[in-house]
């Protein structure tokens, strides 16, 4: 049973008064997940009847699908909030009979919250989809639930009689399945950007120049862990790679989550020894053969530094201990290029020079979880549920409910 949810809400006039439209989400509160979601329009109505329609409908949702659940709203309505909290009369009459309708179906106890508008941008994108005719009304996202069940049919003994799938297949079906248990899930959140990133010069681990995040840098962490914090009791650890730049991302995710920042050498960035700093162009120019030997092969390595196979071992070696110490429970990794690229391609057995295929964005989350252990007893089933997203402040379709 949900305890606790939020309801986030919004609506939205195109003419103040015209075509309007609200958009309301259904939040368990412990886990982020949705719940259920609306988006349907109003006819010809101001921003604030459409805001107090989102309301009303989100309270809908509370009531049909949590009934007995304490509720939070969040909305960027600032008159929505206080005259919801009692702290601004409701002067405008077209107000007042939503107001009033919103307070019968809010519980006992109901909060408001004022949040800014761009970590309210799911309950916009549904009432701007409304408007735009690509949706209308109440859906109920698919549960993970229900895919276990039905993975559980497919693997139920009398499937097997009818006979095995091929090992392939089986291993795909099993790729789609929660696996045994409660999965081991990493966050994988790259750094902000740097001095380096900007000028896109090489920048590797403790070995390097060390360059600390810039003030964009900072703001982009920041974005990421404002859009996180709806998992925060989820999260079990924060944990970091040893150098500045993603010890300094690690410590403002873990301050907004409230936890603590543990440290993992294994999940530092290559070392480029004598390549560090410079752009790829003047590594292409001071050393073009070694750069041509490093584009063609996985064991190469730049002068003083580290080969693609070496990183692969330290950070593979560093996955097995976080899996170790947090087994079944949701870690926040903040990490770099390299390695991430290297544990999503661990993740769904694609080789290596899988590396040289992957655009990882300053700040992205990459979601990867591990469930128990294969059919030969060595390695972990695993599915990648999300790669390189960003949060609403930079994407607006970004929603972090389904990990």
């Amino acid at each position: 049973m949900t305890r606790r949810v939020i309801i986030e809400a919004d609506g939205g006039s195109r003419g103040n008064p015209g075509p309007a439209a609200y958009g309301a989400v259904l939040r368990d509160a412990e886990t982020g997940t949705v719940l259920a979601e609306d988006g349907s329009t109003i006819g010809r109505a101001t921003n604030n009847v459409a805001e107090y329609s989102g309301l009303i409908a989100g309270l809908r949702l509370a009531q049909d699908h949590a009934p007995d659940a304490e509720v939070e709203v969040r909305m960027d309505s600032k008159l929505v909030v206080e005259q919801m909290s009692g702290r601004w009369k409701i002067k405008h009459p077209d107000m007042r009979p939503l107001a009033a309708e919103a307070t019968r179906l809010a519980p006992a106890g109901t909060t408001y919250t004022w949040v800014p508008r761009e970590l309210n941008s799911y309950a916009d994108r549904l009432a701007n989809e409304a408007l735009d005719g690509v949706r209308d009304g109440v859906t109920v996202p698919a549960r993970v639930e229900d895919e276990d069940s039905l993975i559980e049919e497919i693997e139920s003994p009398g499937a097997a009689a009818a006979g095995d799938p091929p090992a392939s297949v089986q291993s795909q079906v099993r790729g789609w399945s929660a696996g045994a248990g409660a999965p081991t899930t990493l966050i994988l959140v790259r750094h902000g950007v740097t001095a380096h990133t900007v000028a896109k010069r090489f920048s590797g681990g403790l070995a390097s120049a060390n360059p600390g995040l810039s003030d964009e840098g900072r703001d982009q962490v920041r974005a990421t862990a404002q859009w996180l914090a709806p998992i925060a009791e989820r999260v079990d650890a924060v944990i970091a790679s040893p150098v500045r730049r993603t010890l300094e991302s690690a410590e403002i995710v873990a301050e907004v989550l409230g936890k603590d920042v543990a440290v993992e050498p294994g999940f530092a960035e290559m070392e480029f020894g004598v390549w560090d700093g410079l752009t790829f162009a003047e590594v292409g120019e001071r050393h073009p053969d070694a750069l041509r030997e490093w584009l063609g092969s996985l064991d190469a390595a730049p002068e003083g530094g580290e080969s693609f196979r070496v990183v692969e071992e330290r950070v593979l070696a560093g996955l097995q201990r976080v899996l170790d110490e947090h087994p079944g429970r949701t870690v926040v990794v903040v990490s770099h290029v390299t390695p991430i690229k290297t544990l999503v391609s661990h993740a769904v057995s694609a080789p290596l020079d899988a590396v040289f295929r992957m655009e990882l964005t300053p700040a992205s989350v990459t979601v990867v979880s591990f469930f128990g252990r294969g059919p030969t007893g060595d390695e972990p089933r695993t599915s990648m549920r999300l790669y390189n997203a960003l949060p609403p402040a930079r994407d607006p379709f970004a929603d972090p409910s389904g990990w």
